[in-house]
Order: structure tokens, then sequence, then C-alpha cells
């Protein structure tokens, strides 16, 4: 296990902002990942652990303790009940394993095709985007266990998953280093096509499209929101999508439309959670003064969407934070709603 000094983190992020780690140490087994841990604690440091770096803003402090990135590697298949299970090691590139599953005509993820990151970080955040999250198909997640240093199987229903959340991030934040997740996919089922920009894409076509022309389409339109990594492209150079659509009450959302209607607007929403509503983050954001391609100074919104801030050259996390805390402002005084971010905020 090589412990490094004084790694710089901004280059690990899609968001290029951010200091250093004091340590640093990049695990490419379950035995360096406790290994690791165990240095962090004999040391007395505070722990990190890194992901794909996408979505995430790291402080110009950095980090005073271990980060501790997990590479371990990996995809096994294996055939039950009727189902391809899918053991894939959390150091994985998150749309490797999406094209291996679509390469192998195993629905479920399809829709989660282009997103950075890696496959240990889908689970914190229940990653979703066009109709699919991933706690729909996780079977179980391998942690270590950080209370006794065991490794466990977390089953689905012990995720805690909800809307861009589990235990990972709620209840027991800091408890678990996930080191695998196993996936339950199903061979030749259609494509998950409940989202609008996927409707309208295949609007037309003679043929239902595969799930290899569904990941095809989701990729398309992402890289036509900017939110498909390239390089050279700093509408790119973000964290994705900063802030979580808003899920309002009834009355919540009945101020909301008496204040959109006093302006002569009508709110973009759909049901969710039971009587509940969620609305449209982007629109929001939109309707207080930051449309897409606003500039300052170095940070900006990007110029294809809406909910993405975006790095223009040197920006510092001080800047990004900025700009997040003046569109939240906004948003509440304009139209009464708290806007929570995505992204995790790490060293602040």
């Amino acid at each position: 296990m090589l412990i490094l000094q004084n790694v710089p983190l901004a280059p690990l992020t899609t968001l290029k902002v951010g200091g250093a780690a004091r340590y640093f140490v990049e695990a490419k087994s379950h035995a360096e990942v406790h290994d690791a841990v165990e240095f962090g604690r004999s040391e007395g440091l505070p722990l990190f652990v890194l992901g794909g770096g996408s979505n995430l803003v790291i402080s110009d402090d950095g980090w005073p303790g271990l980060v501790l990135k997990v590479g371990i590697g990996g995809i096994e298949e294996s055939a039950e009940k009727g189902k391809i299970r899918f053991e894939v090691g959390a150091g994985e590139e998150w749309d490797r394993f999406v094209a291996k599953a679509v390469s192998r005509n195993c629905a479920g993820v399809e829709c989660l095709s282009g997103i950075p990151g890696s496959v240990g970080g889908a689970p914190v955040q229940n990653v979703g985007a066009y109709g699919q999250e991933v706690s729909e198909t996780i079977e179980s997640v391998l942690v270590l266990d950080g209370k006794d240093l065991q490794l466990h199987e977390l089953c689905r229903e012990a995720c805690g998953f909800e809307y861009r959340t589990s235990v990972f991030n709620t209840t027991e934040r800091g408890r678990y280093i996930i080191l695998r997740v196993t996936y339950s996919l199903t061979p030749g089922a259609a494509p998950r096509l409940a989202y609008a920009d996927l409707k309208k894409y295949f609007a037309g076509w003679a043929s239902p499209p595969t799930l290899a022309d569904t990941r095809e389409a989701v990729r398309q339109i992402r890289a036509s929101k900017a939110m498909l990594i390239k390089a050279g492209d700093e509408d790119c150079r973000s964290a994705g999508s900063f802030f979580k659509n808003p899920v309002v009450s009834s009355d919540q959302y009945q101020d909301l439309v008496r204040r959109a209607t006093a302006k002569g607007l009508k709110i973009p929403s759909y049901p969710a959670l039971d009587e509940q509503r969620k609305v449209s983050a982007a629109w929001l954001v939109e309707h207080s003064g930051f449309s897409k391609g606003y500039g300052r100074g170095q940070v900006g919104i990007s110029r294809k969407h809406a909910l993405a801030i975006v790095n223009r050259g040197e920006a510092t996390a001080a800047d990004i934070l900025a700009l997040k805390e003046a569109i939240q402002q906004r948003v509440h005084d304009v139209w009464g709603i708290h806007l929570e971010p995505e992204p995790v905020f790490v060293g602040f």
C-alpha cells in the first residue's frame, strides 16, 4: 500500500477545484482498504473516501487527513432465477459497467448511461436519471463497517434508498466504505422509455428501440446538455446537477402556482411521493435570473444546462460556493423554495 502526501485533489474531480490531501491512498483490494483505514486511525486522521470525483466540491484548503480512493475493479456475471447478477467493484467506472450490461442485453441501467463517476458512488445518492434509479436494480452492497472493521453485505432494504438519498449519506454517513455493488438485471427486457426526452427522441421510429439504441439516445441527450464529460468543454467542468428537484407539499405547490400566475408563468411539475409534487429546480433557477450561460468571474452556469455550475477557468471552491448561495437566496426570495444541493462538500 503506497501512502502519498500532499496530493492535489482538484485533478481528481470533474469540477477541478479544491486543495490537497495531507495523505492519499488508492486501495485496489479489500485488504488495502482495511489497512488504509487502520493507518488513518493510528495517526488520528480524519478519513474521506473518494470515488470518481463527479459529485463533489472540495474546499480550497483541501483535506487535513487521509483521502482513500477505492480502486477495486472487476465485473463478474452469473445467472440466477431468470436474472443476470453483476458483481461490480466499487472502483469500476460507472459507464463502463452500463456499457457491459447493455452489451449483454440486460435491462435496468440503460437510462443511466453516460453518468460520470464510479460504481461505488452510485448507491450513496441513489443516482438516477431519465426515469431510472440504481436502487431499482441493486441487490446488495458489500461494505467495510467502520465500527468493527469487518465486511458486511447489506441488502437493498438495509440501504434505505429514497430520492437521492440512502443510509450512506444520511443516518450512517461516514460509517461504511463501499467495496462492491451487486446488480440484478433482466435479460432481454425492453428499455425504460418513460422520460419525456426519450419519448421525443424515439418519436416516429418504425420499430421499438433496443437497449443499445436507448443507451446511445441517453448519451446524445446528455451531450446536448453538457452532461457528458468531454475534454476541452468548459461546460462539462461541473459537478453535474448542482441542485435537487424540490419535493413540495400541496400547500407549497399552490403557493408556487400563485406566484407563477402573478408573473404570467406556468410551473412544470409531475406527481411524486404520494400527495406531494416534485418541481423542476432548473425552471426555478432560470426564472430567478440565472439563465443558461450566466457568468460571474471564473464561475457560471452551463450554456446547455441550468442546473450545472461550471468552472470557466481558474475558479476556486469559494467562487463555486458564492454562486451556489446567491442562487439559493434568489430562488427563496422569488419562489419561497429552498434548493438543496446535490454534491458532497468536502473540507468546509
